[in-house]
């Protein structure tokens, strides 16, 4: 990469970030369309996000992405679009006339991963683990989805609730359903479900091991990535098609370079190809993506 005095900067906002892949391929994505861009790491620690953020301005940073544990807190200090206002959280940033704008591209990077295992959701059955900013964002994709039920799931029966209220107060026509985090709830929740999705922060550290066993067939989505490939959910899966959350930190980050340049989706397909074979894993199965290159 060429830096020279032209070059844009971008980024990635989050503590911890130094595991973060988004610089690989967003590195990549501008060498493909030839943009004299660069994307650095930023870690940033919860209590000094607001002084990291007017620093990034000051700074002349184009844009930036947010994960954890970010993303409802920088929802609170930019000015949003209509997804974004409605998740409740942001994971794309970029600097405006007058202030930082903000949307949300990880609602597409599930919804991407749904249409790339083509996975037909009418009438089906759901869970989904997690009730913070990304259980939001899958919410948000699954909305749509015309599913039969939404089962929600989460360690902290307070924050569970508070999720369920947020469902039913924004997603009206999306039958949601409470589901205890034990294991005889989960079991019977997820063997009627055809898809499992996974938001908590279980898997983001090595050892992890996903609480439940997932009973059931079909399939589980990790937004958790390993560079390896499995994570404590896909593994707690067995007998499911599971997909860990490279495909979906992909596609969120094509979507979001897309928004920051005004440009056409960079190609999902050969960053995902060029990004397994960096890390020496084993290629994902999305025949839906395929169709759309």
């Amino acid at each position: 990469m060429r830096i020279q005095g032209t070059t844009k900067l971008y980024g990635i906002v989050g503590w911890p970030v130094t595991h973060s892949l988004s610089p690989m391929f967003q590195s990549l994505f501008s060498q493909q369309c030839g943009l004299d861009a660069a994307y650095l790491p930023f870690g940033v620690k919860p209590e000094f996000l607001a002084q990291a953020m007017d620093g990034l301005w000051a700074l002349g940073v184009e844009g930036f992405n947010v994960t954890v544990p970010h993303k409802e807190a920088v929802f609170k200090s930019v000015v949003c679009d209509d997804d974004a206002r409605l998740i409740g959280a942001v994971n794309t940033v970029r600097r405006g006339a007058d202030g930082w704008q903000a949307t949300n591209t990880d609602w597409l990077g599930f919804q991407a991963v749904i249409e790339g295992l083509d996975v037909d959701m009418h009438n089906q059955k759901a869970l989904l683990f997690g009730a913070g900013g990304t259980a939001r964002a899958v919410l948000h994709a699954l909305s749509g989805l015309e599913l039969d039920t939404l089962y929600l799931c989460n360690r902290n029966p307070e924050r569970l609730q508070a999720f369920m209220a947020f469902a039913e107060q924004n997603y009206p026509a999306l039958n949601c359903e409470a589901v205890a985090w034990q294991q005889q709830s989960v079991t019977r929740a997820s063997r009627d479900c055809l898809l499992l999705a996974n938001t908590t922060s279980v898997g983001l550290y090595d050892g992890d091991v996903f609480p439940f066993t997932l009973a059931g067939a079909g399939v589980c989505v990790d937004a958790v990535y390993s560079p390896k490939g499995a994570t404590a959910f896909t593994k707690a899966g067995v007998g499911r098609l599971s997909v860990d959350g490279l495909p979906m930190l992909i596609a969120q980050g094509a979507e979001s370079f897309a928004w920051w340049h005004d440009r056409s989706r960079p190609d999902r397909v050969a960053a995902l190809s060029w990004m397994e074979k960096h890390l020496g894993r084993k290629a994902i199965a999305l025949p839906g993506w395929e169709s759309t290159v």
